[in-house]
């Protein structure tokens, strides 16, 4: 389904991001990650419908087996919707790859149809990785916690690809502030971004603060709370941004669903949401939450009072002990788990 002609939003209108290198982002991109169960020819079709509908940012990883359609709806749309330079293209290096990250990286370029990344990012600061549509129970049997050694090997790999420009940038995911602070010590170059959960009932205030001191740019997934996670991620005390009464009741004030809501609430709070969707009206409300009205200062502090501390992305499959919770992926108490 293609959106209508005047389903356009003016890209120039959308808030944009500065990074530590004085390069512009587009302050919201488009996720393709479809939580296993939407076929990837359904999320390129996605994508050729964003880039009409106005984004300018888009959000792959080779971890979600769908580059190679996204390239083609890339491949048709540059130099004809629009220009390379006015695209914004992220991709990651899965946990697989971590000593291999020049190749994984040129297979994304390869895949995607471009000759270099705007961002690239390290998936998960673990190599721990487990096969697609795994159970909660599923365990890498050469499963590791974080070493940080490990990691600055990926990490100068990493580098090397600024240097050899196949990347403009680079950047991390799933980190910690405890892990960030050893990284910040030791890399040549520092990350430009972390991307993170983000969403009102996860906010991480603490995190994003630490980003914001050391000019890294948050980006958020899961900026309306994932309700199509992976079942492995669910659990029975979690809750739903989108079914929050505070929320709910803000977004019928302003005319609009809760899930938009939160992607307005994630742009006015200053970092990048990626939402995911592969519904054109869905999509173009995103973007149009970007432009319309601010919400008010009283609403802004409602929703930051309803945060909850629940995580949706919690990581159990990535676990390395016996018996260990997945809290301890996320050094809740500032030490890094070992």
């Amino acid at each position: 389904m293609s959106p209508a002609a005047g389903d356009r939003i003016d890209p120039a209108a959308v808030p944009e991001r500065s990074l530590s290198t004085g390069a512009v982002m587009p302050g919201i991109g488009l996720g393709t990650f479809g939580s296993d169960h939407i076929p990837h020819g359904q999320i390129a079709n996605a994508v050729d419908a964003a880039i009409e509908i106005g984004y300018r940012h888009f959000d792959c990883a080779s971890v979600y087996d769908n580059e190679a359609l996204i390239g083609e709806v890339f491949t048709k749309n540059i130099g004809q919707t629009v220009e390379r330079n006015q695209l914004w293209i992220s991709s990651k290096v899965w946990n697989d790859s971590h000593r291999a990250v020049e190749s994984a990286c040129e297979r994304s370029l390869a895949d995607l149809g471009i000759d270099v990344l705007d961002m690239y990012l390290v998936h998960w600061p673990f190599p721990n990785f487990h096969p697609p549509h795994c159970s909660v129970d599923e365990r890498n049997p050469d499963a590791v916690p974080y070493r940080h050694e490990d990691f600055m090997e990926t990490w100068t790999q990493m580098e090397a690809l600024v240097s050899r420009g196949l990347v403009r940038h680079i950047g991390t995911s799933n980190m910690t502030v405890a892990k960030l602070d050893l990284v910040l010590a030791d890399a040549s170059i520092r990350p430009s971004v972390n991307q993170m959960e983000l969403h009102p009932h996860l906010q991480q205030t603490e995190l994003r603060t630490y980003l914001r001191e050391n000019n890294i740019e948050a980006i958020g997934f899961c900026p309306i709370g994932s309700p199509h996670r992976p079942e492995r991620d669910r659990t029975p005390d979690d809750t739903s941004p989108v079914d929050d009464p505070v929320l709910q009741q803000i977004a019928a004030s302003h005319g609009v669903h809760p899930a938009t809501l939160c992607v307005k609430w994630a742009v006015q709070s200053g970092h990048t949401p990626i939402p995911f969707s592969t519904n054109p009206r869905n999509i173009r409300a995103n973007l149009e939450a970007t432009v319309s009205a601010p919400l008010a200062d009283d609403e802004m502090e409602a929703i930051t009072a309803a945060d909850r501390n629940c995580r949706m992305i919690k990581g159990q499959v990535f676990l390395w002990n016996e018996g260990q919770k997945w809290q301890g992926l996320w050094d809740e108490d500032g030490t890094i788990a070992m």
